[in-house]
């Protein structure tokens, strides 16, 4: 089984992510583009599966914080990541995801209070 990545972490937490707020992102999403119907209603069929979707997220978050801050990197000299600009911007996007997905999983606690 190939190790994961930091990279690949992150990827994985966001399509975790994206399945765990499908149920109430979606129809709102769905519903500001103009796109309508009965139909939407059925997206929230998948609201059962939120809590193993939260859980993934943060599964997936917690190995690209680990990959990037806790286990110490190889490289090989004259290689991108031997450069440390490579490893701040992967800690800077990896910040950027995290508050951005956080901010996803928080859309049903905070959207009743917008409506």
């Amino acid at each position: 089984m190939a190790q994961l990545t930091g990279k690949g972490s992150l990827i994985a937490g966001v399509v975790a992510a994206i399945g765990a707020s499908v149920c109430c992102v979606g129809p709102l999403v769905l519903l500001a583009l103009g796109i309508g119907g009965t139909w939407i209603g059925n997206l929230t069929a998948m609201e059962p599966y939120r809590p193993i979707f939260i859980g993934l997220t943060l599964l997936f978050l917690g190995l690209a914080f680990r990959k990037l801050y806790l286990v110490p990197q190889v490289c090989t000299p004259g290689t991108p990541c031997a450069d440390p600009r490579t490893l701040q911007r992967q800690r800077l996007t990896f910040w950027i995801v995290a508050v951005l997905l956080l901010g996803l999983l928080a859309v049903p606690w905070l959207a009743p209070l917008f409506y």
